[in-house]
């Protein structure tokens, strides 16, 4: 295998990654990651549907991540869709688009199988041990949980309340009322009852938060520290609980427009964040966890993984 090149291309509910890489004798070398706030769940996402203008921005965003992606010659370009886009009635005007322009064929997967990648995702980025820990993954549209350690999963899930659905439901005002917060807590506890079962069998040790809003957490983190760090080059980012309910607190009183003069916090995660530490709260209280394990690593690794190792991804 010398230098073999893929790029994967992952449609989230709010965010669009691109990564390609080389394979070789010296191992996996990342030539190329970039990701756009596309938002295809915006306006239609709590109705089932894509909303048109959303299908355009994917449409647009797929066309840039192809031309960047053929500047490296790949020999494969895998792309995949989760929790929008499968939930989505009209998902095959997306599709038949993307085809047409691009010729990526969109391999729309299950939330059964998008938490089993985003554990082989965040297997690559860190050693999980042999004690039991959850992998949370907070999308746009879903949220997948895994109770499992560095050698087997024991439990996976995969929740229709992503962050997308979660501003739609819970944030009307800016900033959230705290009869919001009261509201969006009472719909978790019913929502993440089998969870909190399952984590009765597989009791965790540990929280990992894979990218996204956890990527934003840790961002501000090393900002507010002033390490000479960037999360975007490190595979994994401690955050104690002290530190996530400082970053908590800060957030929770602020507008959009104060939110986003916060140092780290990005654009694209600006809306999502008080949503999405509100969830990450419920689950640190409700599983007692002291600290979080940030892996960077999640979904486009356990698609890029399964493809340098010659399996299929679905």
């Amino acid at each position: 295998m010398i230098n073999q090149k893929y790029a994967v291309i992952d449609l989230g509910t709010n965010t669009f990654h691109l990564l390609v890489a080389k394979v070789g004798n010296e191992g996996v070398q990342i030539l190329c990651k970039e990701k756009r706030s596309v938002k295809i769940g915006q306006g239609g996402i709590s109705n089932g549907v894509l909303a048109v203008d959303a299908i355009d921005r994917a449409v647009q965003a797929i066309q840039h991540f192809h031309s960047q992606a053929m500047r490296y010659a790949p020999i494969q370009v895998f792309a995949t869709a989760t929790s929008a886009v499968r939930n989505a009635a009209n998902k095959a005007a997306l599709l038949e688009q993307v085809m047409q322009t691009t010729g990526i064929a969109i391999e729309v997967i299950s939330g059964d199988l998008e938490a089993q990648l985003i554990y082989e995702g965040v297997r690559q980025s860190m050693d999980l041990g042999l004690e039991n820990v959850l992998i949370m993954d907070i999308g746009g549209g879903s949220v997948e949980f895994i109770l499992c350690n560095h050698q087997q999963v024991y439990w996976k899930g995969s929740f229709e309340i992503g962050g997308q659905r979660l501003i739609d439901l819970f944030h009307h005002h800016e900033p959230m009322l705290e009869s919001e917060i009261e509201a969006q807590r009472e719909f978790l506890a019913k929502q993440l009852k089998p969870l909190i079962e399952a984590c009765k069998m597989y009791p965790p040790k540990v929280l990992v938060g894979a990218s996204g809003s956890f990527d934003t957490l840790a961002s501000i983190d090393i900002l507010q520290k002033k390490l000479p760090l960037n999360i975007e080059n490190e595979r994994e980012y401690l955050l104690s609980k002290t530190i996530f309910y400082s970053i908590f607190n800060l957030v929770k009183p602020l507008n959009r427009s104060q939110r986003l003069q916060i140092p780290g916090m990005l654009e694209l995660r600006a809306e999502m964040i008080v949503v999405a530490c509100i969830l990450i709260d419920y689950v640190m209280e409700k599983l007692n966890f002291d600290t979080i394990r940030v892996s960077t690593y999640a979904l486009k690794e356990g698609v890029l993984a399964r493809l340098i190792n010659g399996e299929k991804v679905s």
